[in-house]
């Protein structure tokens, strides 16, 4: 197969806020203004026709894979039906994607977690197939390891782990987007990876808020005078929402706490756990998953959708207190955004980010009169906060912008081809 200038996106989807989507596209912009065609196969997506492949059969929410998915992490022998539908829907997804790669004539493919984290091992096994098979360069984009998730620890499955979360083989580059995950990859299986950060495109700022987005607190039911704390993640455990609800509580009842995403892949019964938990601290909280997307639109009733930029433009305050990252976008996109943070002092952020100076509200694992103590100061003297943006906002455009995500692509396509195609 000849390397020319298509390159095939594979994930579970292409769609909505999720960190795996809006990097994807970041990666695609950027390599579409160097002259590559981009092309996407998922079981969801939201990509021009004329360039997608949908395979429904390719996303962790699809009855059977998720049926398969239940069987794997409950049990700790297999039973010998899940190994028979493993293997069925591997063989189909194995010929949907070289019929993606035929269709579009893909010279590199791009796996977006695929290969990183087991929620379609069906899909993980057969690109892993296709590309022994083959020998077609690929990128594999590791956002976030299955032994970074204690979920995935008791399982029935450890066999396709080692053949395929991820796959070492010859044709294929590693990439991850922290230090842990490298070094953890080359102990767990003596592959190197490429380091690439998340990014933002610092090199254009936000325009901020327009004729579209002035209405937000207004569409949102917030009050035109309140404290409007956006913690733009999804809500799942790891997320500690708790911390950013003990927060808004404590600023006092002029204070509301918007959540910008849904529970996703983790089911729900975090999300009933924050509900009760703001209830019971008589904290005003909005969810509005169903008012965001990556860009506008309106829904069927025929209300505005916000791009989740629109969002951050209007928020005050931005609380970010994780227990685990990968990496971060929400903290890229409150520095890109010129908001001032609350970050908990998770590992990734304590080694990779925090060293190059950030100015944030920093707490760790709880609430402290301190952190309480530095956001009113924040909100309250304008001067503070002011220099306190405009700093993060300079260390965003040296270490997470678009030149940089530029760079490092242009050096592992290079070296993946053995030749300068990347102009």
């Amino acid at each position: 197969m000849k390397n020319g200038r298509n390159i095939g996106f594979i994930s579970f989807r292409f769609a909505g806020t999720d960190g795996v989507s809006l990097e994807t596209f970041k990666w695609a912009q950027i390599l579409e203004r160097r002259g590559f065609h981009c092309y996407y196969m998922a079981g969801e997506l939201e990509t021009q026709e004329d360039c997608s492949f949908l395979v429904e059969e390719a996303h962790f929410m699809h009855p059977e894979i998720r049926k398969m998915h239940h069987m794997s992490f409950e049990n700790t022998h297999r039973p010998r039906e899940l190994t028979e539908m493993v293997h069925h829907y591997r063989v189909i997804l194995k010929k949907k994607i070289y019929e993606f790669i035929k269709k579009f004539n893909i010279d590199l493919i791009i796996p977006e977690n695929i290969l990183t984290i087991p929620l379609n091992i069906p899909l993980g096994l057969a690109l892993t197939e296709v590309i022994a098979e083959t020998g077609i360069s690929t990128i594999a984009h590791h956002h976030d390891f299955f032994w970074e998730r204690k979920r995935f620890l008791t399982n029935c499955v450890w066999d396709y782990f080692n053949s395929a979360f991820p796959p070492r083989l010859p044709s294929m580059a590693h990439v991850v987007i922290n230090s842990s995950g490298r070094n953890q990859l080359a102990l767990r299986t003596g592959a190197s990876a490429m380091l690439i950060p998340n990014v933002m495109e610092f090199e254009q700022p936000c325009p901020g808020i327009d004729d579209y987005s002035k209405d937000v607190r207004k569409e949102l039911g917030i009050p035109e005078n309140a404290i409007f704390v956006l913690q733009p993640t999804r809500v799942v455990q790891r997320k500690g929402i708790e911390h950013a609800i003990e927060l808004v509580h404590r600023l006092g009842d002029n204070a509301v706490l918007v959540i910008s995403h849904a529970s996703g892949d983790e089911g729900y019964e975090y999300q009933n756990r924050v509900k009760s938990f703001a209830e019971l601290l008589n904290v005003n909280t909005i969810f509005v998953q169903n008012r965001i997307d990556y860009k506008r639109d309106t829904t069927k009733d025929g209300k505005k959708i916000y791009a989740l930029s629109d969002i951050y433009d209007n928020a005050d305050f931005i609380t970010y207190p994780s227990i685990f990252e990968g990496f971060g976008n929400g903290f890229l996109e409150a520095i890109y955004h010129k908001k001032p943070i609350l970050v908990n002092n998770y590992s990734i952020y304590s080694f990779d980010i925090k060293p190059k100076g950030f100015k944030v509200v920093e707490m760790n694992d709880f609430i402290s009169d301190d952190t309480l103590d530095q956001t009113r100061r924040v909100l309250e003297d304008h001067k503070f906060r002011k220099d306190m943006v405009e700093t993060n906002y300079t260390l965003g455009l040296k270490y997470y912008s678009y030149h940089v995500l530029d760079s490092h692509l242009r050096n592992i396509i290079t070296s993946l081809w053995g030749k300068t195609i990347y102009y």
